[in-house]
């Protein structure tokens, strides 16, 4: 495990657009972010974002698939940072969800799929809520394999009740006020999540047609997790042998995020319970 992972400062929003091959950290995780937008451009339409609360006890993780191309990318990346920064010591997303589907519906029929995760370093949980994106990837130390999460397989929290159109969940911008559920999952040190823009579902079969999720479980299963930070490169290796393609068709980006349970800056416990409280939206 690499130890030259570059580490996000309390209330810092790192990350972007652009190409990225490489790691971060924040409490409780190492984070391997590797991101190549199509036909070698610098920058695609994956944004992916990471951040850290005042108090090192809220890492968030983001990763958007957005709808057009430059200068459209450009701005929704400016918003999407933007409402980071805004909600950064907030542990509740579903907030978050809402402010970001109300900015793209208003923006003129501009979308994204998006998956927004919330780490909780007090209870070593993670929240999770997807906006229309590929469901993520959980492999358990104690299971020993690769399992698709979502509302159905894991525990709920703040299920919404349906909308007016009764539907959930919808990609960001296509209906305002749309409702997004989060569910949570108990993490363990050596826990592996990842999440992924759907290039990686959409590489084709030995027909010719997307071989799905069933492919990606079946490749990432098939790969050595011993090192987390080389999980990406693998995938994109094996889809190349299976596929007989060098590249995806797609901006491609994967982010994995290995649980190491470490613990945030130590505070004194009056400040400690005083910082926990208000992210909890209990204080003052």
């Amino acid at each position: 495990m690499s130890n030259d992972a570059r580490r996000i400062a309390c209330m810092e929003v790192w990350g972007g657009h652009e190409g990225f091959e490489g790691s971060v950290s924040v409490p409780g995780h190492d984070v391997f972010v590797g991101c190549a937008p199509h036909t070698g451009d610098s920058h695609g339409g994956d944004i992916y974002y990471v951040s850290s609360c005042a108090a090192g006890a809220i890492a968030r993780f983001v990763l958007a698939d957005v709808a057009g191309h430059g200068h459209v990318v450009a701005e929704q990346a400016a918003t999407l940072r933007n409402l980071m920064r805004r909600y950064i010591n907030t542990a509740d997303q579903s907030k978050f969800a809402r402010a970001l589907n109300r900015k793209f519906a208003g923006e003129g029929g501009r979308f994204a799929t998006a998956i927004l995760l919330t780490y909780f370093a007090p209870t070593d949980q993670i929240v999770l809520c997807n906006a229309g994106h590929p469901r993520p990837l959980f492999r358990s130390r104690d299971r020993g394999r690769w399992e698709f999460l979502d509302a159905s397989t894991e525990r709920r929290v703040g299920r919404a009740a349906a909308g007016k159109l009764g539907a959930n969940n919808l990609p960001l911008g296509i209906v305002n006020g749309t409702p997004y559920e989060q569910f949570c999952v108990q993490l363990q040190q050596g826990d592996l999540l990842a999440v992924y823009s759907d290039a990686f579902l959409e590489a084709p079969g030995a027909d010719g047609k997307p071989w799905g999720e069933a492919g990606l479980l079946s490749v990432l299963n098939a790969i050595d997790t011993t090192d987390p930070s080389t999980i990406r490169s693998h995938v994109v290796r094996e889809v190349a042998n299976r596929t007989g393609r060098p590249i995806l068709d797609d901006d491609a980006t994967m982010i994995v995020l290995h649980h190491n349970a470490s613990d945030p800056p130590r505070l004194k416990v009056s400040d400690r319970l005083r910082i926990i409280a208000k992210v909890m939206g209990v204080g003052e």
